[in-house]
């Protein structure tokens, strides 16, 4: 059995703690301040005005704060914190300055030892070559005339028989390797006859005066040079050309002037 004497409650009637209750009355609240546009148009303002009030309302707020009072026990210590700042950038300047002097001074050092040994190198090279150079020319100028005196025979001696041709063909094959190992090292022959005289290369033994060959050009030569690549090895013995003498033309004969005639023989006549 219910009990009557507590009353029924209506689950359609919202209580005070319900929560859609409260959010339609907020609702309804807020519908009820919105402004109509009608409302919105009769509150419109000049933009120019609102303008001035706030340029005006900053000007007084500006006006009204109160300046900050300097304070002199800072001002002090920013003065002393930027004077030793001032110091120690001053020194750090100065020890920048002295070491790059002295970085200076080791790269130009540096670069002094650089030139001096690369022209060192250069200088030992140089006088390497040359050594090997001259040490080359000695040992060859020794072996020329061997050279000569296989060329002299091929010309003067003529074989007549087979056992001479045999001795002939020999020696030539030793000349001939003995040519090759000479090329080989660089030595070529000077073909000095028909060509200007040139006295870094020619060596004037004679002088012969002829026709043939121009004034100053070798004639003959009498003993053959030999260069060793750019350098002299021996000198070519040459006879140069000269003019022919031009012979004496011979003088004519002078003719007997004509005696005058004397006037001894008239003188006799007229005295006869």
């Amino acid at each position: 059995m219910m009990d009557e004497s507590k009353p029924v409650e209506n689950p359609q009637s919202p209580t005070p703690e319900d929560p859609l209750h409260q959010a339609e009355q907020e609702a309804n609240v807020s519908v009820s301040d919105q402004e109509t546009p009608s409302d919105l148009m009769g509150k419109e303002e000049d933009p120019v005005e609102v303008m001035e009030e706030g340029a005006a309302q900053a000007t007084q707020e500006a006006t009204s704060a109160p300046s900050p009072t300097p304070d002199p026990v800072a001002h002090e210590a920013d003065v002393a914190q930027a004077a030793l700042l001032a110091e120690v950038l001053a020194s750090k300047e100065a020890e920048l300055a002295t070491l790059k002097q002295g970085y200076d001074e080791v790269k130009a050092q540096y670069q002094r030892l650089g030139a001096d040994f690369d022209n060192f190198r250069k200088r030992t090279q140089k006088e390497k070559g040359d050594l090997e150079d001259q040490t080359k020319c000695k040992t060859l100028q020794e072996l020329l005339p061997v050279v000569d005196n296989f060329e002299r025979a091929r010309s003067h001696i003529k074989p007549q028989n087979e056992g001479e041709m045999t001795i002939h063909k020999s020696y030539q094959s030793v000349y001939k390797q003995l040519v090759d190992c000479l090329k080989r090292i660089g030595v070529a022959p000077m073909r000095a006859e028909g060509k200007e005289f040139d006295p870094n290369l020619h060596e004037a033994v004679m002088r012969e005066a002829t026709s043939e060959y121009p004034e100053g050009t070798v004639a003959e030569e009498l003993m053959r040079g030999y260069m060793l690549n750019d350098r002299v090895l021996r000198h070519a013995m040459v006879k140069v050309a000269s003019a022919p003498e031009e012979e004496a033309e011979p003088e004519p004969p002078v003719e007997e002037e004509a005696s005058e005639p004397s006037s001894e023989p008239e003188a006799e006549n007229t005295e006869s």
